[in-house]
């Protein structure tokens, strides 16, 4: 069971992002790196990318869609 355990849990060094899709333009999104839960460092943003994080956050429903984790492939 403990095998089972230790294989089932992500790796530390796994990746996610959190995906905000244009609800408009489908090849638009904004992409913010997260935790596996979708919990975004904000201290780890750039000035610009924190004032995009919170624009995408306050346009749910009406520009982007809800937001999804993702694994994130390109940190690989």
């Amino acid at each position: 069971m403990d095998a089972c355990l230790a294989e089932c849990r992500p790796s530390a060094a796994q990746r996610f992002m959190l995906r905000f899709q244009s609800l408009f333009h489908q090849g638009r999104a904004m992409v913010f790196p997260c935790d596996a839960q979708g919990r975004v460092d904000l201290d780890a943003l750039s000035e610009r990318a924190r004032e995009n994080y919170f624009y995408a956050r306050a346009v749910i429903g009406f520009e982007y869609a809800e937001p999804t984790v993702q694994p994130d492939y390109s940190a690989a």
